[in-house]
């Protein structure tokens, strides 16, 4: 991997030292230039005529997300955002009053749990959460021990908002296929980062951000469902392009996956996004997360030598989220400090992690999130900051 190249096609190294890819990554020269690109020849000849001559390149959207993560590309739709897609599956799953459905609770992200919360409320369904074993990660034998009669769905967030834990997303597929339960794993904070493939992970609906490791334009993201269970999830809404108007008092469906999507979209934003699968791809997925990795552990094991911090992240296996706190300072005050030191972090809170960050008594932790570009020197950097 030529680290230098990449920095070079990222000009944002320049002005900032980025340790805050899971919020809004980096977006590469090329994405940039792909999305301005369109914006300009539509004010030239506008949107519509300017989408037709984009055609070839929104097609590759399909196809580069399928060859990504393992799937065929009528099995991809073109989604506003990860949470979107993954509301476009879990809505329109034929779940009834009584039905239960199973979440690892400490992993869930708040925009998923909100919406299992209402559908609790609105459609009689049961809400389980699954413990975490002794390292944080979902505890495999626990969930298929509460497995039941009226359970229907299992639904995992693989990489927490909250921290660098990636859970087994394999193991929970097995557990989901024997039991014939249906599967949605929360991709965002995975994609990539992490090599995913869906025959071998065993998810049917998979969902994804372009904003985040993948580096594309904010807005864009993306929904898998698999071609076996297409039939089986009504979409929530429809318009004009997921399905056709049949006759007075009918309707057909669009083929596919594209059922999910919506006719008007951010036409630019899919190609930055088309642009960001093929970048990802080109530089090499597996190698990606081999560095992400490898970087994320360097860090932490830089911070936990710093005097008063502490390494919040858990699980069996993790990835380049770090997290942490330190006595004395909050994580908001220490993310104000260090943006004033062109140094780029995030935080998250106790109240958009109950079940982790909550049940542990954390009120915020920094989090600090490498990719590929970042450096060993941007990380001593980073921790000469921290110390203050």
């Amino acid at each position: 991997m030529d680290i230098e190249a990449l920095r070079a096609d990222t000009p944002g190294c320049a002005h900032v030292l980025h340790f805050n890819n899971a919020g809004a990554s980096l977006m590469p020269a090329p994405v940039l230039k792909a999305v301005t690109d369109h914006l300009q020849l539509e004010a030239r000849i506008g949107g519509y005529e300017a989408a037709r001559q984009a055609a070839p390149e929104l097609a590759m959207l399909y196809t580069g997300i399928a060859a990504m993560i393992g799937a065929a590309s009528d099995e991809i739709a073109y989604v506003e955002n990860a949470t979107r897609g993954w509301d476009m599956a879990f809505y329109g799953l034929p779940l009834k009053p009584g039905d239960r459905v199973l979440t690892h609770g400490a992993a869930e992200y708040a925009s998923n749990y909100l919406a299992l919360l209402q559908q609790a409320r609105r459609r009689g369904l049961k809400i389980d959460v699954v413990p975490s074993d002794a390292t944080g990660q979902i505890d495999v034998a626990a969930m298929e021990a509460m497995i039941g009669p009226d359970t229907r769905a299992v639904l995992l967030t693989h990489v927490p908002t909250q921290g660098g834990l990636v859970n087994p997303a394999e193991a929970v597929g097995a557990v989901a296929h024997k039991h014939g339960l249906f599967y949605l794993l929360d991709a965002c904070q995975s994609v990539g980062q992490i090599k995913l493939d869906v025959r071998r992970i065993g998810c049917h609906a998979l969902s994804g951000t372009g904003r985040k490791f993948l580096r594309g334009p904010r807005g864009t993201g993306f929904l898998y469902v698999a071609r076996d269970v297409l039939e089986q999830i009504e979409p929530p809404f429809i318009d004009l392009h997921a399905a056709t108007w049949t006759g007075p008092d009918s309707y057909e469906l669009a083929p596919g996956a594209r059922r999910f999507e919506n006719w008007e979209s951010f036409v630019a934003g899919r190609i930055g996004l088309a642009r960001a699968v093929a970048y990802a791809g080109a530089v090499g997925i597996a190698a990606i997360e081999a560095r992400v990795t490898a970087l994320g552990a360097t860090l932490r094991s830089a911070l936990g030598t710093l005097p008063g911090v502490e390494l919040r992240d858990t699980g069996a296996r993790q990835c380049g989220i770090v997290t942490f706190t330190k006595v004395g300072e909050t994580a908001e005050a220490i993310a104000s400090r260090l943006r004033a030191r062109a140094i780029n972090i995030s935080t998250s809170t106790a109240a958009n992690a109950r079940f982790d960050l909550g049940a542990r008594g954390i009120e915020a932790v920094v989090r600090a999130s490498v990719h590929y570009f970042n450096t060993e020197a941007e990380i001593a950097r980073f921790c000469e900051a921290v110390e203050g």
